[in-house]
Formats: C-alpha cells, structure tokens, sequence
C-alpha cells in the first residue's frame, strides 16, 4: 500500500508537470501568435490610416468638400481591402467605404473613436453583427493645427487571424494529446522504475519487523535508494547482533533463576505477583495461575508485604528476616528486597530473593545449645571438686578417713571432666575438614578390630563376670574404613553395653556379610532404651537415666561420635532396644574389593 501510494504520487506528479508545462506553453504560444498577428495587422492599418489622412484632409474643411469624400474614399477602396471610415467631430459618419453613412448610426462612443479624438489614436476588437465576424478598428484623428476636425477609422477582419489561431490552437491539443498518452507511459515507467526498489526495501523491512532479522536490501541505484537499503542493512545487522546478545543474557539469566538454590520473586509497586523462578514455585507452591495475585494471597507473609511497601516507599533495598512454616516444617529465610525502576526512574516493583538459612539457624542453636550442655557438664564436676577442696581446707583435712574419701571423689570428678574434654576434643577432631581429608580409607579387616577391642576392654567386662563373644563368618569381611575411626566406634558401643549390661549378662559382637556391605553388631542383654528416647540417643548430651550415666562415668558424647563416624565413612548405624531385653546397635560400612 505504501508503495502504491508512492508510484501514484509520482504518476500524478510527472502529469501535472507535464500538463501544466504542456498547457503553459501551449498557451504561450497561442497568445503569442494572436498579440502578434493583432500588433503586425494593427500596423498595417495605421499605415493605412495614414495615408487616407494625408488624402483624405483637404476634402473636411467644409461642407462642399465633405460631399466629395465619399467617391474618392469608394475609389480609394477598391485599392485596398481594409473597410475605410470617415467620422465627423461629433461621430457623424461622413462617408464609408463597404456601407451608406446615411444608414449609419453616430459613432461618437465607439471607444476607438473616443480614444482617437482625446488621445490621438484607438484601437479596439469588436464582433460585426452584419458580416458574422470580428474586427479589429483603428481610429486616427484628422487635425487642422490643434483643432481635430474628424476621425479615420481603418477597420480589417480578425478571421485569418483567429483562422490561424484555431489552426494552431488544434495542433497545440493534438500535441498535447499526444505528449499526454506518452507522459502517462513515461510516468509509469518511471514510477515503477524508482518505486520497485522502495517496494523491495519495504518488504524486507516488513520481514525484519516479523523477526527476519537475516533478510537483506540488495538494490543497485547509484543514489540515495541505494545508501537507503544499505543503511537497513547495517541497521538489521546491528539489531540482529544486539538481540542474539539479549537472549542469550536472558537464557543465561533464566538459567541461573531456574536452577539457583534461591527463591526469587518478583512483585510490581502494588505488591503483585509478576513473576518466579522454579524454586520459589516448588518452595512456596506457586501456580500460574497465582501470578497477577497479591503476594498475601500466593506467599501468605504480613511481613514481606509490610517490607516491600517501605522498598516501594522508600526506593532502597532491604533485608528482612522470616520464620513460616512451609508443608508443616519451620523455615526461617533472609529475604533481600531491591527496588526495580522504570524508564521514568520511578519505582515499578521489588525483587524479593529468598535466602533459605533455616540450616544456619539450626547449626547455630545446636552450637548454643551445645556450648551450654558443655558448659552445664563441665561445671558439675568442677563445682564438685571446688565443693570438696573446700571442705578439706575448712579442717575436713585433719580426718583421715574423710580426706581419703573427699580426694576419691575429687579424682573421679576429675577422671570425668578428663574424659568430657577428651569427647569434645574427638568431636573437634572429626568437625576438622582437613583431618577428614588427612584421614585415608583403605580395606580393614572388622573380625580383627573387634577382637582387638574385646581384648582391650578385657578388664571392664571381666569385672563384672560379663561373657562377651564374637562371632565371625568364615569368610574374611573387609570394610572400607579408617583403623583408628573403626577402633573408636567399636569401643564406645562396647564400651556402653559393658556399662549398662548386669553382671553375669551377654554381649555378643558379630561380624558378617550383608547385601554388599561390612555389618558389625554389638548386641547386650542390659536395661535396654525406653522407645520414647530412641530418636535422641545419637544426639550430643543426650542421656536416658542422667543419673545412672552419671554414675557410670558417661559423658553423653559417646553415641554421637559413633553417629558422625559412621555417617563420615559413608555407612549406616540403627539401634533396636526394649527395657529390661536389651540393646543391639547395628553399624553397616562400606565392603572392600
């Protein structure tokens, strides 16, 4: 349609060029012929007019001499074929040569006579009724001295002018006709010649506009059409480059929002949901159809409104902290909110990025908690021993049965701190990532270890007449493991059946094959755990009968250094107990090639 319009524009344009050139000097020229032919003619019969004066002046004095005017005048006439007229001062027509002045009607306002008579000579054009055609009359005054004493007027027909004219006034039309048809052919050649590569820049541009952004102008014109395709071109390339380089920040960036451990959400200035990542979606259970919603309807938190009304408010980013509970789990999240501006640089939404730090929270309430059972352990026994050296110095000393029995007490104390510090130092130990990484795993016989460790705790269950046995299979089972990490697992859960297994009882150590993987189990007939406190006995500090433990010499770190090695070594430990029926952990490791 744009094209159309142009091509017709330059049509219509080229034919009123040209007719208007065609008509001007059409017109020209016929004005020219028929002033020139009026002008040469208007010559002529002054030169005529002339010399009837000359002849014709002696002949007005007088009345007599008037009489004769009219025979010389017929006579003159036949010499020339111009119509000859002799008026009298007061427009009386004295004689003429084609008609009787007696017929004649006074001719004093003729305008050429009035002319000739005030002015000295008049012309002018004018139709004849009686012969049918128009004439062109020249009036002359005739002057006696100063006075004007008559009027000549020579008069000639206008028909071989206006014939010429008409003749070439018919050329003229016939030519422009023709110039006309020849315009119209030239003009839509033409059109078409400079419109075609405007129609073909058009229609690569409209491709680009639907997203062709490879399509290219090629036009060969030599002239501003030419520069025209090319700075398209170049326009095309450039815009082809700079969207190749926003989709792939955009893919980037949707990369990064989809596969980031953060939620993110973004909300316009009225807390509308505009759009999420997959995480927020999965994390808060967000729907499309959710999006376009009020964040308290899709994320539910009267805090995060309230914060994001201070962002869009003030224009400054924020952090906040939220605890929520999310599929019935408590969460807690450090949300940063960031304004996002307009073109205006006014605020049009905020960015909320939700940073889950509920694990954070966690390990910092069990590095409290943990602290305190520490500080609450250590100092049971330091009170103790500060209460008995009291004692001695306030005079207890001087008895030697209670100073015996006080020092007793002050060295089990001691033993026991001993023992709490040594835990928490093996705990340290295995928190440690370079001893972790320090640590090398290589094939460990577990049948060995065990026996290694019975031996060793030999005096212990001794004691009290316990009678513990391993059982081994026949084949050899080798774990994956670190010695000195098996060692220790193995002497804490025997170590703890020894203390809570009654003299004359059973442990039973047992090491076998199972599923691809190195079982070992510790099995007692001791007390037993209650089932309301098997979840937490792994857990640090944790005790069943505090008083019994303590009595025992335990530090409640013995099991949660058996759960972090075994977890560390890659394996498993599960613990099944009834009271009064005993206690069997089992630890399954990683089976060596």
């Amino acid at each position: 349609m744009f094209s159309s319009g142009i091509r017709n524009r330059l049509i219509a344009s080229f034919l009123l060029l040209i007719g208007a050139t065609l008509l001007t000097l059409g017109g020209y020229i016929l004005w020219f012929f028929h002033q020139n032919n009026t002008e040469r003619l208007t010559g002529n019969l002054l030169t005529e007019a002339k010399i009837a004066e000359q002849l014709l002046h002696p002949y007005m004095r007088g009345p007599r001499e008037k009489a004769s005017i009219e025979t010389l005048l017929r006579e003159l006439a036949t010499k020339v074929d111009h119509r000859i007229t002799v008026i009298d001062n007061d427009g009386t027509v004295v004689a003429d040569s084609w008609e009787n002045p007696a017929s004649m009607e006074n001719h004093r306002e003729r305008p050429e006579v009035v002319d000739a008579i005030t002015g000295g000579q008049g012309s002018a054009i004018r139709h004849s009724a009686t012969v049918g055609e128009n004439f062109l009359y020249l009036a002359i005054p005739m002057r006696d001295g100063a006075e004007t004493i008559g009027v000549i007027r020579v008069a000639a027909t206008m028909a071989h002018v206006e014939a010429g004219f008409n003749q070439i006034r018919s050329v003229l039309l016939i030519a422009f006709l023709a110039a006309s048809v020849l315009a119209v052919l030239l003009s839509f050649r033409l059109a078409r010649k400079y419109t075609a590569p405007i129609e073909r820049i058009t229609r690569v541009a409209r491709h680009m506009g639907e997203g062709q952004l490879h399509r290219r102008v090629h036009v060969r014109t030599g002239d501003e059409i030419e520069v025209l395709g090319h700075t398209l071109n170049n326009l095309a390339a450039s815009l082809d480059d700079k969207i190749n380089e926003i989709v792939a920040e955009k893919r980037k960036l949707e990369l990064i929002l989809a596969n980031m451990d953060n939620a993110v959400v973004l909300l316009d200035r009225y807390g509308m949901v505009t759009d999420v990542n997959r995480q927020a979606a999965v994390l808060f259970g967000i729907t499309p159809a959710m999006i376009g919603q009020h964040n308290i309807q899709v994320i539910g938190l009267g805090v995060l409104e309230k914060a994001v009304r201070e962002t869009v408010g003030e224009g400054q980013s924020r952090h906040i902290d939220l605890q929520t509970t999310l599929s019935g789990v408590k969460r807690v999240f450090q949300v940063f909110l960031a304004p996002t501006f307009s073109p205006e640089n006014e605020t049009a939404g905020v960015l909320c990025v939700f940073h889950d730090i509920t694990a954070l929270k966690e390990v910092e309430e069990r590095q409290a908690e943990f602290v305190a059972n520490a500080s609450h352990e250590l100092g049971t026994p330091l009170t103790a021993i500060k209460g008995f050296a009291e004692t001695l110095l306030d005079g207890a000393l001087a008895d030697p049965n209670l100073s015996v029995k006080f020092i007793t007490i002050i060295q089990e104390e001691a033993d026991r701190m001993h023992r709490l510090v040594k835990d928490l130092m093996q705990l340290a130990r295995l928190n440690s990532e370079e001893i972790r990484r320090q640590v090398s795993l290589e094939p460990i016989a577990v049948a060995q270890v065990a026996e290694t460790v019975i031996g060793q705790l030999y005096p212990q269950w001794h004691a009290k007449k316990l009678d513990v046995t391993l059982e081994a299979a026949g084949e050899p089972v080798p774990a994956r493991a670190n010695a000195d990490w098996l060692t220790q697992v193995l002497v804490n859960l025997l170590d703890n059946s020894i203390k809570f297994t009654p003299p004359g009882g059973k442990v039973t150590v047992s090491c076998r094959r199972a599923d691809g993987k190195a079982v070992v189990t510790v099995a007692d007939t001791g007390s037993g755990i209650p089932a309301a406190d098997l979840p937490f006995i792994f857990d640090r500090f944790y005790r069943v009968d505090k008083a019994r433990v303590r009595e025992g010499g335990g530090t409640g770190l013995g099991l949660s250094i058996v759960k972090f090695i075994v977890d560390t070594l890659g394996g498993a430990i599960d613990v099944k107990s009834s009271p009064d029926e005993g206690t069997t952990f089992t630890v399954t490791l990683p089976l060596a090639e």
